[in-house]
């Protein structure tokens, strides 16, 4: 039977309720269509089942209300049981309102048993429709709306998971990166054994550390840390890098390898950020240590005795002052000496009561255990500290060990 179309009648019908209407009858359809305008209902009228899954499939609805007999026969009700069946697998099916004959109520409860939100008994009552189709608009605007939410949910859940695997690419990409700047293998130099760590947070950082071979036994000795964390501080890092690289050498003194740096950086920085810096010229067969410190952490020279010293000459930190000028100290060592360098994230890391681990826990680590080479020293500090912070680095920890033959 040919579908029969009731054309939308108002420019605000996308407020008003609306209804698919489903009878093999033309004058019930007609009088459904006039009474439903009358109280405010946009209706699309078809006749037949293959006619009303079409427009279900086209068009959304506020509520379907259909006859559960159409031209195969008019008492059974099958085709319209049959018809449920079909509509209880279309994807966010509006709620069903079924229309049975006096002799077919028996029909209708079956077909409240099949998911139907409530049905009506031919003739109707005008009155009594009308309340069932308001109250199952509003079910199903109910539903739509949650389903709606729950898509946009879902969808911006996506979203933010999608976001976070991309920056968790992007940040472990980053830490290799950051990771490549570090040296590979730590020169050596006679009299003394180097070692060197990097225990990195979850995201990139500004710490850097580097050793450089100047090829007549000596060599030169850098750490630093950039203010900040993330791709600002480590992109400064790369630059502090390539700059000591650039103007290291045996010739160019500590104090003066921190003036150039300081001017450069003040010329390329923002003026909320800073570097702390310390830079040294270790002399193995000479057991010295030449040095400026850039208002880095001082580090620690623990002797054999248990005594220690802490090398703090230098100046302010890069960056801030392009006229500050630095001071060059120099530090005998001893055979049996151990000088550990390292920046705020081994000291800083915290425990779970927010307690610092500390300088004071460090020094005591070190005068307990200061006949360790430089390798296992090393890995007993990072050790320490991360079984004190639980594992959870709120900052960059870097470490350099010198063991003094």
């Amino acid at each position: 039977m040919a579908t029969m179309i009731v054309p939308l009648t108002n420019e605000n019908e996308l407020a008003q309720p609306r209804v698919l209407i489903a009878d093999d009858q033309v004058d019930v359809l007609e009088a459904l269509r006039l009474l439903l305008k009358g109280h405010g209902y946009v209706t699309e009228a078809v006749a037949s089942p293959v006619a009303l899954l079409e427009a279900l499939a086209d068009r959304e609805f506020d509520l379907v209300l259909m006859d559960l007999n159409y031209a195969r026969d008019t008492t059974s009700g099958r085709e319209g049981l049959d018809l449920l069946a079909q509509l209880q697998a279309v994807d966010g099916a509006p709620p069903i309102v079924v229309m049975t004959g006096w002799a077919t109520v028996g029909l209708a409860v079956e077909a409240m048993q099949r998911g139907v939100g409530d049905f009506v008994e031919k003739p109707w009552v005008n009155t009594r429709l009308l309340e069932i189709l308001k109250k199952q608009v509003e079910i199903g605007r109910g539903r739509r709306e949650a389903r709606r939410q729950e898509v946009e949910r879902s969808r911006a859940q996506n979203e933010i998971a999608s976001q976070l695997h991309q920056q968790e690419r992007e940040i472990e990409e980053a830490l290799k990166i950051q990771k490549g700047f570090l040296p590979q293998q730590i020169p050596q130099i006679p009299g003394c054994r180097i070692a060197a760590a990097w225990q990195p947070a979850r995201t990139v950082g500004g710490d850097y550390y580097d050793v450089l071979d100047f090829g007549d036994g000596s060599a030169g000795i850098c750490i630093a840390d950039v203010a900040g964390k993330g791709m600002p501080a480590a992109m400064l890092m790369s630059n502090l890098q390539a700059a000591v690289r650039g103007m290291a050498s045996p010739s160019v003194s500590p104090e003066r390898l921190c003036e150039r740096l300081n001017a450069l950086v003040c010329r390329n920085i923002a003026g909320d950020r800073f570097i702390t810096l310390f830079y040294a010229h270790l002399d193995g067969s000479g057991r010295r240590l030449r040095y400026a410190n850039a208002g880095h952490n001082v580090p620690i020279v623990m002797h054999r005795d248990g005594s220690c010293d802490r090398p703090a000459e230098g100046g302010g930190v890069l960056g801030v002052f392009e006229l500050q000028t630095y001071g060059m100290g120099v530090q005998e060592l001893a055979p049996g000496d151990r000088v550990v360098f390292f920046t705020d994230g081994v000291t800083e890391a915290s425990g779970p009561d927010e307690e610092e681990f500390g300088e004071e826990r460090l020094l005591r680590l070190l005068k307990e255990n200061r006949g360790v080479s430089a390798e296992d020293l090393q890995g007993m500090i990072l050790k320490r500290v991360g079984e004190y912070c639980g594992g959870l680095w709120n900052d960059d920890a870097t470490l350099i060990v010198v063991e003094v033959e």
